[in-house]
């Protein structure tokens, strides 16, 4: 058994925590995965670069409504993946070697293994391909384990082989058919990813749209715009998985009846799950939702004194700057525990990088009407902007919900092209309390541009 001041399990968002403030304090730094994080590995920073690839290997398929005839004569799969697998592998081992070797780092200790609590403050790390144990008491732990894909059951599922976000990218070839169950972010990136690059794909979804979790009339536009660029089958369910001679066979049901698919490969993106349960973190007194989620106040910190947690095994956002910004805080009030401060959760954005894509802050317009908050609404078309006649966008548009009275933003929500970055000066203005009125008139929008799609929403939204 050995003890420590700070004991941090999980190398993503919780390795920014241990800096040279911590010199003076001895450190362990448990992962049983790959070091880094979801983010860097299998998350945001791999599939962004194969979205911007994709959106490369997509150009040719529209760019002739502009006058310019161009073909795709081919995809080089292994050159992609290796191009963005040998950048990002090489940053994750210098990670771990840092760590175990820099000169910085002689008060820390990282163990590569499983943690799971056995007792109140006691954690117990298996070492990875052994069975050796390690005990570690401390008198502060932070929970940074994140989360992993949910694997849902159905018959034939486990036997027959499958793929997750953790595995899809690194395939030796592509598929000419891809099988996707889901309806949600990971399950339109990939299925753009994929078709981009010339993969015959079908999205398989419980649910009457993608992107359900979206406002209303954006996820409305994002499944009508994907019917066109593969085949979506909604409202089935799959009930069991196969493998017979020419490929993997998907039965679902549906209201008409039952359906049969077959792919070449078959990609589950339902959604993720905390790991609370590989930590057994009931064992030292920390609650947890329903849903698994560690339960934390305003301080990160769980119902046991002096244990904090942070990112996806805690948080409903499930997303990288919300994990980071958490752990901004938990780090302060690690070293100021006297003086500690909140997060803020006020106005969290998020962005899916399909295609199109779609980026969100604040209420929906359902949300707004479930929580009976008044409200306005301003919408702007990319067709009605300069920049938009540039693109011949039809399809994009921007909708801002703000009060009447006050002119505060509720919320916006972006659909077409760069629509992550388009939305970002609501997000500003949100969170520096700016109404609508002055946000629009008080400064200069640079013309023609894309931001002219948010001045013109929120010209059009209809104050008292």
């Amino acid at each position: 058994m050995t003890h420590y001041d700070l004991v941090v399990v999980g190398t993503g968002s919780g390795n920014t925590i241990v800096t040279k403030q911590f010199a003076d304090r001895k450190v362990a730094i448990v992962e049983r995965g790959v070091f880094g994080g979801t983010c860097l590995n299998v998350g945001c920073i791999p599939t962004k670069m194969f979205v911007h690839t994709a959106d490369l290997a997509a150009v040719p398929s529209h760019s002739s409504r502009l006058g310019v005839d161009e073909t795709l004569t081919g995809v080089r799969w292994p050159d992609i993946r290796d191009r963005i697998f040998g950048r990002i592998d090489p940053i994750s081992a210098g990670g771990a070697e840092y760590r175990e070797h820099h000169p910085n780092n002689v008060n820390v200790t990282l163990y590569h293994g499983t943690g799971r609590f056995t007792a109140k403050r006691e954690l117990t790390v298996t070492a990875n391909g052994s069975r050796e144990t390690e005990v570690l008491t401390a008198d502060r732990f932070v929970l940074a384990a994140g989360s992993r894909p949910i694997v849902p059951f159905v018959p034939g599922l486990e036997e027959t082989g499958f793929h997750t976000s953790e595995t899809i990218m690194r395939l030796d070839e592509l598929p000419r058919r891809l099988g996707i169950i889901g309806s949600g972010f990971v399950a339109a990136e990939s299925a753009h990813i994929f078709s981009s690059l010339g993969v015959d794909v079908t999205l398989i979804a419980r649910s009457d749209r993608l992107l359900r979790h979206e406002d209303g009339e954006i996820a409305q536009r994002y499944t009508e715009i994907a019917q066109e660029l593969y085949t979506v089958k909604l409202l089935h369910e799959t009930v069991h998985v196969w493998r017979r001679h020419d490929g993997i066979v998907v039965k679902t049901l549906h209201p008409d009846g039952a359906e049969e698919f077959v792919f070449d490969g078959l990609l589950v993106a339902v959604g993720r799950t905390p790991n609370s349960d590989v930590l057994n973190v009931e064992a030292t007194g920390v609650k947890v939702e329903s849903d698994g989620r560690v339960v934390v106040d305003e301080f990160q910190e769980t119902a046991v004194e002096g244990i904090y947690a942070l990112g996806d095994l805690c948080s409903p956002y499930q997303l990288k700057h919300v994990a980071n910004h958490e752990a901004r805080v938990v780090q302060h009030n690690l070293l100021h525990p006297d003086d500690r401060i909140e997060s803020d959760h006020r106005f969290v954005p998020h962005a899916v990088f399909g295609s199109p894509q779609v980026a969100s802050v604040g209420l929906t317009e359902e949300q707004a009407i479930e929580q009976g908050v008044r409200y306005v609404v301003g919408r702007e078309a990319y067709a009605d902007i300069a920049y938009g006649w540039a693109m011949e966008d039809t399809t994009g548009f921007a909708k801002i919900l703000a009060d009447p009275d006050t002119g505060q933003i509720l919320g916006c929500h972006v659909i077409g092209p760069q629509a992550a970055t388009v939305i970002q000066p609501v997000i500003q203005a949100m969170s520096f309390g700016l109404d609508a009125h002055t946000m629009a008139r008080g400064q200069y929008w640079i013309h023609p541009a894309m931001p002219e799609l948010i001045e013109n929403a929120l010209l059009a939204l209809k104050l008292n």
